[in-house]
């Protein structure tokens, strides 16, 4: 229930009565009065005052909603569970579900197109800027582990042959957790080659 229409005798005691409906404060509703109302004469004739007040829209709540469509489209029952980090306007979305392999794809690749689809959504409907950051089965965890444990087994293996070697191409996520794994490295580094969608790291010698 967002939005509700609500009769009283004066316009405080509507909206009050609103705000109690709703479980919402001044500052995150609007009001639209329908009627004014009228005192009448001596109480005869008097007619209350009518409010219309709606929740405003948040980023959580337009995120939601956003995430809540596509999903639907896609015939899918997905959990979202969102924490909204106001002081550094970050938006977690932990999303839960029977099929969210999908919704992670090859190497993630869906899940990042889920996740910049949402930004720029956000982005487009809120003048104040919010990250948002979509996971699911602490896939992003679980992938940069991955990604650390492969950064020492190809540095090893450069090491060893003392021949550079070029990963597959990565997202910008994936390529600072690789980069980020060896900068402390002695003997290796890092840099990176190419054009997005192929951009990709190479690992070398150090000179």
């Amino acid at each position: 229930m967002d939005v509700i229409e609500v009769s009283a005798k004066t316009y405080d005691e509507a909206v009050t009565n609103a705000l109690v409906q709703l479980g919402s404060t001044s500052d995150q509703v609007e009001i639209e009065i329908i009627e004014k109302g009228s005192s009448g004469f001596l109480g005869i004739g008097a007619k209350p005052v009518k409010i219309k007040v709606a929740k405003k829209m948040t980023p959580e709540r337009f995120l939601n909603q956003f995430l809540s469509d596509i999903f639907d489209a896609m015939h899918m029952n997905v959990e979202i569970l969102l924490q909204v980090d106001e002081e550094a306007h970050c938006i977690d979305v932990d999303l839960k579900g029977n099929e969210m392999g999908v919704l992670i794809g090859k190497r993630g690749q869906t899940l990042d197109s889920l996740q910049l689809l949402a930004n720029n959504a956000v982005h487009k409907n809120f003048e104040t800027y919010y990250k948002v950051k979509l996971d699911t089965e602490n896939y992003r965890l679980r992938r940069k582990e991955t990604l650390e444990n492969l950064a020492k087994n190809i540095a090893y293996k450069v090491k060893r042959t003392k021949r550079p070697v070029s990963l597959e191409p990565m997202n910008p996520f994936e390529r600072r957790v690789i980069h980020s794994a060896l900068q402390n490295d002695r003997y290796v580094i890092t840099h990176s080659e190419g054009e997005d969608p192929y951009r990709h790291i190479v690992i070398s010698l150090k000179r």
